[in-house]
């Protein structure tokens, strides 16, 4: 005869519980006498169709809603099933010892920023649907905000990171579950010492193993900032990589610098390299699957593996003398970004722009590698851009620019007039049928530009390719001379020279709008407001930070219209 077993349950309205206490309290349930299997989770659909996965869900837990609690029991009869309900208050008192336990909670995250005004950093762990509103109030709070949640909208994350980027805040997440602020785990994070060698991670787990592997091999970490895993998506943009890497770049304490996440977007990657290289701290990347130009590229260093990356950051930390890591050169005005190329060889302007993909997230052109980067007018720059001024809209009426170089010279004092100009790039073509002396035109332009651009208290490199031979009637010894004479870096090498411009604006970086991120937000003593899983606080207590664990209920106990209309009334006061 088949076994009778009993299913009872217990729905309470609107009564909240993080996930870690429901798994305890479960796990607590199932091991009283009679009972077969428990289930004590919130009403999401997720939950109740795992419920009905393990024969648990009863028509009452069927009904009940998102934020409803369901308790469930299966024993061998009536009689173990309601015990088992009827401890459940009981289960839950004695899972807040005292010793597991933060003395006062208070109630929202206003009264715990009130109560910690020395707190810097919310953490949030609450579910999905109400983690945004939650860490849009920490932003609005002026506090950084590590984001555990998972179910975060795309919408809601690229507005949240923006929020935080306009006021300096680093937002990391949502999906974050591994960050080290100043020695202080947050989320998933491994005991490691203390060292030179700063993280920025879009995994997690990858944030653990080669922070763990540099602490195998007897180095350490200053700081592990993870971003979560949309960060390096087009949509978003890197907002938090871009900000936590500048920020790494620029701690003293953080010699080396590692870059872990899986396959950014192209132009991501791109952006991110470019201000990974604003600096002269070594900076190892592992973007899983990315194909690297070469093992090093200036101060990049790729590694193929994860373990790898952690293996070469340690050497070249060892290496490193004190803090490494200057910042870009400082004889240019901080309105000086940008590269400008003047050619008058249309083949050697696309080399230029396929050398500099390596440099540089974009460059524009009259003659561009991709329809995108087309300059609008072909006489007026835009960011970092390379003319072809043999093209046939400067040619009309006109003698090619290796014959005639009136045109290349007015642009020449047009770029160098203009603020945003850093460096100019220009090729110089001998032989037959070119301009008999094209330096002896072109130098003093040269001299020219270097001293308006002086003038205007700003600094402004050129840097020349001469193409020919020393028997072109033209003389290379002497128009190298003059060239160089002026004050242009000459070379006989197209590649160098590209290189050499491209090196120069890389290293100052991309220009931002917004205040960088202080580095007081990693040096300070770590203090933390966690709203959602209260493990987290126990945790961060048990590692010697302040922590105030807020006692987070669903506004308007969850019902999405109070909810609406209680936001719409904060916004009015």
């Amino acid at each position: 005869m088949a076994t009778m077993t009993a299913i009872r349950s217990e729905i309470r309205r609107g009564a909240y519980y993080d996930s870690v206490v429901l798994m305890q309290l479960q796990r607590a349930l199932a091991k009283l006498d009679g009972v077969e299997d428990a289930g004590a989770v919130m009403g999401a659909a997720a939950n109740k169709e795992l419920l009905a996965q393990s024969n648990l869900l009863s028509p009452e837990a069927a009904q009940a809603g998102a934020d409803d609690l369901i308790l469930v029991v299966r024993a061998q009869s009536d009689e173990p099933a309601l015990a088992a309900l009827a401890q459940v208050d009981l289960l839950l008192q004695r899972r807040r010892a005292p010793d597991n336990d933060i003395a006062y909670r208070p109630k929202t995250l206003a009264a715990a920023a009130q109560l910690a005004p020395d707190a810097r950093w919310v953490m949030v762990s609450t579910p999905g649907r109400y983690a945004a509103g939650v860490a849009r109030e920490a932003l609005e709070l002026a506090r950084h905000v590590l984001l555990y949640s998972d179910n975060v909208s795309l919408e809601d994350e690229v507005s949240l990171k923006r929020e935080a980027a306009a006021q300096g805040l680093l937002l990391m997440g949502p999906d974050c579950g591994t960050a080290i602020v100043n020695g202080v785990g947050l989320g998933f994070a491994n005991a490691v010492r203390r060292g030179k060698i700063g993280l920025v991670g879009a995994s997690g787990t990858g944030l653990q193993l080669v922070s763990s592997r540099i602490h195998q091999l007897g180095a350490g970490i200053t700081h592990a900032l993870g971003t979560g895993g949309r960060d390096l998506s087009e949509a978003v943009g890197a907002l938090t990589a871009q900000q936590s890497l500048h920020l790494l770049l620029r701690d003293p304490e953080s010699a080396v610098v590692v870059l872990i996440s899986k396959p950014p977007a192209p132009a991501v990657a791109a952006q991110l390299l470019a201000t990974a290289c604003a600096s002269d701290k070594p900076v190892v990347v592992n973007f899983i699957g990315y194909q690297a130009p070469a093992s090093q590229a200036g101060n990049l260093h790729y590694a193929p593996t994860l373990d790898e990356a952690a293996e070469l950051a340690v050497r070249l930390a060892a290496q490193a003398n004190g803090s490494a890591g200057g910042e870009a050169p400082t004889a240019f005005a901080p309105t000086q970004r940008y590269l400008r190329g003047l050619y008058s060889g249309g083949t050697l302007a696309y080399e230029a722009q396929l050398i500099l993909r390596d440099y540089l997230p974009s460059v524009y052109s009259n003659a561009p590698l991709e329809k995108s980067l087309r300059l609008e007018k072909a006489t007026i720059s835009r960011g970092h851009t390379i003319v072809d001024l043999g093209e046939d809209e400067f040619t009309v009426g006109r003698l090619h620019p290796m014959m005639d170089h009136e045109l290349r010279i007015r642009r020449l004092e047009q770029e160098a007039n203009d603020p945003e100009t850093a460096v100019i790039l220009l090729d110089v073509v001998l032989g037959y049928g070119a301009h008999e002396d094209p330096a002896a035109e072109l130098a003093p332009a040269i001299g020219r530009a270097l001293a308006a651009a002086e003038a205007a208290g700003r600094h402004l490199e050129v840097v020349v390719a001469v193409i020919g031979t020393e028997d072109d009637p033209q003389r290379m010894d002497r128009q190298l001379s003059l060239l160089h004479e002026a004050g242009a870096h000459v070379t006989t090498r197209h590649a160098d020279a590209v290189r050499e411009a491209g090196d120069v604006v890389r290293k100052l970086g991309a220009p931002s709008a917004n205040p960088p991120v202080a580095l007081e937000a990693i040096h300070a003593p770590l203090g933390v407001i966690n709203v959602g899983l209260d493990s987290f606080a126990t945790s961060l207590a048990a590692q010697g930070a302040a922590v105030t664990h807020v006692e987070w209920r669903p506004p308007a106990g969850g019902n999405e219209k109070l909810m609406g209309i209680l936001g719409r009334m904060k916004q009015r006061t």
